[in-house]
């Protein structure tokens, strides 16, 4: 008699193709082409080292299936443009009831299920991966700003690129690769590396459909320092675009919580732009947590300052001022709790974390002390707004 298996799969609707799984799992299971990326149901020993590491969550997916030799083939995962649905496995004629193997495994499959991101109900439908490594579309450099000061050891820059009349329909929140010119160590191609945007759908400017990033070089980057060194006039190759629920919703009346370190300000700076086109000054609809080393150190220093407060209320939190004491970002949300804690408990609120993976812990534990403080406990709350496309993290 053969037993049920439990298949780890990828949701190829929500991975941002980083590869950052591939590069974690320790058997080699996971693999991509240009369209997907997938998992070797024969490598696979359930180790669990590529979870923590994808940003998005779409590495998170289980199906049961009735053996391992029922199992979803490399040519059927390649081939999906979304996952398929848990399909019925009948039980056995041995096993049956509470010591049915089977419901064990679909219980254990959908432990998770919580965890997984959803997109708002209002937000616009994505398109994703319209370009990928075989055919990526070339952009042409628009302008190159530095955003930080030059007495800072942060060299920021504002990047415009122009797609020369081809499409690139990529919303806020979503992500484009790039990919860095020459090989890699061993001879191979460089992989896109991953970028927010950092300009609404229309465009840097309205109307002209251009995009936006916000990229810090990064000591020994290989992509990140051919980035900042681009020159006006450049092209470049781009893959994309990712991402299909780190996305604005699309209700005027939506009120966003947005917390962010660094880069992690593109998409925030994306929303915010795409809203006060939209809906203009709208008291009460943006409050930001914006976290830096120093101010000179912080991307959009200089434009955050000049928005309204009615249309963005902004916390700006740095952790390495000289003769104060530091500041982060989970420290300023407990003392704006009361403000915090009125936003949780409004069902029109959507709250977006984007930085450095080393904030989520102080963020989880400012949110689990704000919550505590109105009664609710943090992780059902977290999973209630989960579930209703309210709650989003992206982390690196």
């Amino acid at each position: 008699m053969t037993a049920p298996f439990k298949q780890h799969l990828i949701d190829p609707e929500i991975c941002i193709r980083c590869y950052t799984c591939e590069m974690s799992c320790p058997e080699e299971a996971i693999e991509h082409n240009d369209d997907n990326v997938i998992v070797d149901a024969s490598k696979c020993n359930f180790c669990m080292d590529c979870i923590p590491v994808c940003p998005t969550g779409s590495i998170d997916e289980w199906r049961v299936v009735a053996s391992k030799d029922n199992a979803y083939s490399l040519e059927d995962q390649y081939s999906w443009e979304e996952l398929p649905d848990q399909e019925e496995i009948a039980p056995s004629d041995a096993t049956t009831g509470e010591d049915d193997p089977i419901a064990a495994l679909l219980a254990e499959a959908h432990k998770g299920a919580g965890g997984k991101a959803k997109a708002p109900a209002t937000a616009a439908k994505p398109t994703v991966n319209l370009y990928n490594l075989g055919h990526p579309v070339e952009a042409v450099v628009q302008g190159n700003y530095r955003l930080t000061a030059d007495t800072s050891d942060a060299d920021t820059r504002h990047i415009i690129l122009d797609f020369q009349g081809k499409p690139f329909p990529v919303l806020e929140g979503q992500s484009m690769g790039i990919i860095a010119p020459g090989t890699d160590a061993d001879g191979n191609a460089h992989l896109p590396r991953l970028y927010s945007v950092s300009s609404p759908r229309d465009g840097e400017r309205a109307g002209y459909h251009n995009v936006s990033l916000t990229v810090k070089r990064e000591e020994g980057g290989i992509c990140s320092s051919y980035l900042c060194d681009l020159k006006k006039g450049d092209t470049i190759n781009v893959t994309g675009p990712f991402g299909g629920t780190f996305l604005l919703p699309s209700d005027p009346n939506a009120r966003l919580l947005m917390i962010c370190t660094g880069t992690g300000s593109a998409p925030m700076r994306s929303f915010t732009m795409a809203r006060q086109r939209e809906v203009g000054a709208k008291e009460g609809g943006m409050v930001m947590f914006f976290g830096a080393r120093t101010p000179d150190s912080l991307p959009y220093f200089g434009p955050l300052n000049k928005i309204p407060a009615t249309l963005l209320e902004k916390h700006l939190v740095f952790s390495r001022v000289e003769g104060q004491p530091k500041e982060y970002v989970q420290d300023r949300l407990i003392i704006e709790q009361e403000r915090v804690a009125e936003m949780l408990q409004d069902p029109n609120t959507y709250i977006y974390i984007c930085g450095l993976k080393e904030m989520e812990d102080g963020v989880e534990r400012a949110f689990t002390r704000i919550a505590e403080s109105i009664g609710e406990p943090w992780s059902a709350l977290r999973d209630t707004l989960r579930e209703d496309g309210r709650y989003h993290v992206e982390t690196y």
